[in-house]
């Protein structure tokens, strides 16, 4: 059973709900739709993240809403994206949501670059 809840782990900006309901026009989908945001890995130089537009709460999610767009955390993730900022960038750095997580180390933490980062 999903968990609703107040806190608000990922705040979205306008830009990034925007986009989100953008997409989620293009593809059709219908309101039951969520934006699922969740830890994919971790690297030398941080957190991976996978996004996906989700209509399939899992057990452990927690539901939540920011800028009128609901989103879908698991348990796992939520302890790393919490205070997390979600954004959608169109400029000299590229296109796409960009997350700004403040438990992101802010850089490689290999001994002398030794991994390729």
């Amino acid at each position: 059973m999903t968990t609703p809840t107040s806190l608000q782990a990922v705040t979205l900006t306008p830009s990034a709900a925007e986009m989100i309901r953008q997409l989620i026009k293009e593809r059709k989908l219908d309101d039951s739709f969520a934006f699922r945001i969740y830890i994919a890995g971790r690297t030398c130089s941080g957190f991976r993240y996978g996004l996906a537009l989700d209509n399939h709460p899992l057990e452990n999610d927690s539901v939540f809403e920011s800028e009128g767009v609901k989103i879908l955390i698991d348990e796992d993730s939520l302890q790393y994206l919490s205070g997390s900022v979600i954004d959608y960038i169109d400029d000299e750095r590229g296109q796409g949501f960009l997350v700004d997580n403040p438990y992101q180390l802010p850089s490689c933490s290999c001994e002398n670059g030794s991994c390729g980062c």
